[in-house]
């Protein structure tokens, strides 16, 4: 794969080599001066190279394998976590490309002087350039590629875990004797993989780790979009130190943080969601397959609160005068981009007593009733899963937490604290088991650029979402359900968007009209009005945006794919346009809206909760969500539909294809303003779209017409749904009565007459006295 960067291209350059080495844990310890404008510090990362990942996964898929088939011999399942990325996203390759150092004629760092360079060069890069030569295999080092940008590095040495009292442990040998990068790397290797159950006892050696001595300096140099490590005679991954500290520190002007004001006036930064991701705020691997866990200490000056992606609620503790430290922590993996911090004077806001026209603040929703949430295999790579948690599977509201500049404290208790837990309790209704074991939400400054952003365990919502009671609780519901698609179930390809956005704007409303405990009959009447308004909004974008970018699959066949290194790139991904762009959103959302009405809505959300059960904790691509769909959907309900089709008309192509029923819908209702249709109209609007055969909602608007404009010969159909679909067919009742014309009322009569046995009492009472 060629990621050689065009500069007149908008692509955004993923550089790291993930297939050779991976970041299983970053530790992070942080000043932050929002003076002048920096944050300073180190990272510590603990790396897994890809022979050990492979030893691992198969030792681990050997023993999945007895475990089921003990389970299966004691009929009691058995939890066994397989790693996700290495069977599904971790792309192997077998010989000398197990191994990235310099190609031929790769210029060496070390023939600088001095053992480090930090002169930023403006030019492309190629990664493939980085992939072994055979021609000096066994001479040349091995180079671990970061990505970074906009960050000044200043140090890069290799760390001394053996020093830490008590590491011994993690080795197969009962003391340390005559320390070799061997053994380091021993250490390491136990520490990334000690089971789920010892997560506490991992952290902290993590944190004693990163707190080691240094044993020696690495070469490094950067460039515009990578930061590149070597060691003097590491020549394989698995020679290269597995655990490196950077020293760095950002720049003012890095894309990845916004230094700005609240809207008290009082300085802040926070992370904002840039294109370019993290690599501006630290040095990481930033393709989704680099799933890591991370823990942070950040300092900062008494007055600030520093809100992170965590899932502790971090205290404050005491440093020097005028100083606290911050320390949070995640133990489920996720890719680096996710990381989320905001420091600034923000005040916690506490709800207030409770009124009786709060909605469902009193106690939670009631769960579904055909919800589905038995404890299982998980499939992803092993961590605190609690999707495993008996307790977390049934609990409705997760602790929360809402801050936002002092000023916005009464508008915030008005509306978004009292919207929060009903929409907390709607979210475990309608998908199941929070993936996270608590939220904050953030009232970000007045420049933050879209509503809202989702990141594990914080929430960023904009001012802009408390001026309206309707407008604040779908936005909240739309970022609550990234939680599930979005974080816990990520897009293994960044260009796949509408993998999370398209389900959060279907999930928004099905949330919402749970969250204000509507009536089947009102929820339905909110998402058709929600429905008509993105319609529009769509065929507004894809008349003023250009073909290439309504593309919700551009790579085609090669949707995934990597160099192979690891590196690839994002199509458009620095296109300044995207961001403001709601394709993704809108097109995402309307074929999960035909998919849902092929399947019916209640087998579509029965179906959906198995589906986040099944992948949640991994990463995905479309067809890993389609074909498990297709095999929900009976035969006779599929009518050709299939991964390929869907594809074809709804992903890979521009516009949005022909014949759906929310445009046919759109299309009847037009076509009712009219005064007058001549028959040879309807008789081409039933061949060509088929109107018999579409569902309830077409069919009645097509009914509507035929009445409307007395076309006989479909009369027919009037009544096949007066006797099929009679929870809808009321209206058209009054319809046949009111156009005074004899045939109609007529059949209208006859309909009743077969159908009012049957009919609810309510109903028939309704229509026998428009009828009589």
């Amino acid at each position: 794969m060629d990621t050689k960067l065009d500069p007149s291209r908008d692509d955004l350059p993923l550089m790291a080599n993930t297939s050779h080495m991976l970041v299983r844990h970053y530790t992070l310890d942080l000043d932050v001066d929002v003076e002048s404008h920096v944050i300073e510090g180190t990272t510590v990362l603990f790396l897994e190279d890809e022979n050990s990942l492979k030893k691992r996964t198969r030792s681990t898929q050997e023993t999945c394998q007895l475990e089921a088939e003990e389970a299966c011999r004691l009929r009691t399942p058995e939890p066994c976590r397989v790693p996700m990325t290495s069977a599904r996203s971790f792309s192997c390759k077998v010989g000398c490309s197990d191994f990235a150092t310099f190609g031929k004629g790769e210029k060496d760092p070390s023939a600088k002087d001095g053992n480090h360079d930090n002169q930023e060069q403006a030019s492309g890069i190629s990664s493939s350039k980085y992939c072994c030569d055979t021609e000096h295999h066994g001479r040349e080092d091995f180079l671990l590629v970061l990505d970074c940008c906009d960050l000044s590095v200043l140090k890069v040495e290799e760390v001394d875990v053996a020093a830490v009292p008590g590491i011994e442990k993690l080795t197969r040998s009962p003391k340390l004797t005559g320390v070799c990068e061997e053994l380091r790397n021993e250490i390491v290797g136990e520490l990334v993989t000690l089971p789920a159950h010892h997560w506490r006892e991992q952290l902290d050696y993590y944190a004693l780790c990163s707190r080691a001595p240094g044993c020696g300096e690495l070469f490094f140099d950067t460039d515009a979009w990578s930061l590149r490590i070597r060691k003097t005679g590491a020549q394989t991954a698995m020679d290269f130190p597995h655990a490196i500290r950077i020293w760095y520190k950002t720049k003012p002007e890095g894309q990845s943080v916004t230094w700005t004001s609240d809207q008290s006036g009082r300085p802040c930064v926070y992370t904002m969601g840039s294109p370019i991701n993290n690599r501006a705020l630290f040095p990481c691997q930033e393709p989704p397959v680099a799933m890591s866990t991370w823990q942070a200490t950040v300092r900062a000056a008494a007055s600030f609160v520093v809100l992170m992606s965590g899932e502790n609620s971090a205290k404050p503790t005491p440093l020097r005068e005028g100083c606290l430290s911050w320390h949070y922590y995640v133990t489920m993996p996720m890719p680096a981009s996710t990381f989320t911090v905001a420091v600034g004077c923000w005040t916690e806001i506490k709800p207030e007593t409770c009124s009786s026209n709060d909605l469902a603040t009193a106690g939670p929703l009631p769960p579904s009733a055909t919800d589905s949430r038995s404890v299982g295999i998980c499939g992803h790579m092993e961590y605190p899963c609690r999707f495993q948690n008996t307790s977390a599977t049934t609990q409705e509201l997760i602790p929360h937490r809402v801050f936002a500049p002092v000023c916005l404290r009464g508008v915030c208790q008005e509306t978004l604290v009292r919207l929060l837990p009903p929409c907390l309790s709607a979210a475990h209704s309608v998908l199941g088991t929070h993936p996270f074991s608590r939220l904050d939400i953030l009232i970000v400054p007045a420049n933050f650029p879209s509503l809202g952003m989702a990141s594990p365990h914080i929430i960023f919502l904009s001012q802009s979402t408390l001026t309206g009671w309707s407008l604040c609780g779908t936005r909240l519901c739309h970022e609550i359900a990234h939680s599930w698609f979005g974080l816990a179930i990520g897009a293994r390809d960044w260009t796949e968007e509408w993998l999370s956005e398209g389900f959060a704007t279907h999930l928004e409303d099905i949330i919402w009209a749970e969250a204000q405990q509507l009536s089947s009959h009102e929820a339905q009447e909110q998402q058709e009005l929600r429905a008509c308004l993105r319609w529009h909004r769509l065929q507004d974008e894809l008349q003023n945006s250009p073909e290439e970018m309504q593309v919700l699959r551009p790579s085609k066949e090669k949707t995934g794919h990597v160099s192979d290194s690891g590196a690839s790139v994002v199509r458009h991904g620095l296109n300044p346009d995207k961001m403001f762009m709601q394709v993704h959103y809108l097109k995402g959302y309307f074929l999960l809206r035909f998919l849902a009405r092929r399947l019916g809505d209640e087998a579509y959300f029965s179906f959906l909760r198995k589906f986040v059960y099944t992948f949640h904790g991994q990463l995905i691509l479309s067809q890993n969500f389609l074909q498990m769909l297709l095999e929900n959907i009976p035969e006779e309900n599929r009518l050709e539909l299939s991964v390929e089709n869907i594809f074809q008309d709804w992903l890979e192509s521009s516009g949005i294809p022909k014949l759906l029923p929310d445009q046919l819908v759109l299309l009847l209702e037009h076509l009712l303003e009219e005064k007058t249709l001549r028959p040879r109209t309807l008789q081409s609007l039933q061949r060509t779209y088929c109107l018999h055969e579409q569902d309830a909602e077409v069919r009645h608007r097509w009914c509507e017409l035929i009445i409307k404009h007395k076309f006989t010969e479909a009369y027919e159909q009037v009544e096949r749904f007066l006797q099929e679909d009679q929870a809808m067919g009321v209206y058209l009742y009054g319809e046949l009565m009111v156009s005074e014309d004899a045939r109609q009322q007529q059949l209208a009569r006859r309909c009743f007459e077969l159908a009012k046995e049957q009919m609810d009492r309510f109903s028939a009472q309704v229509v026998a006295e428009m009828l009589f």
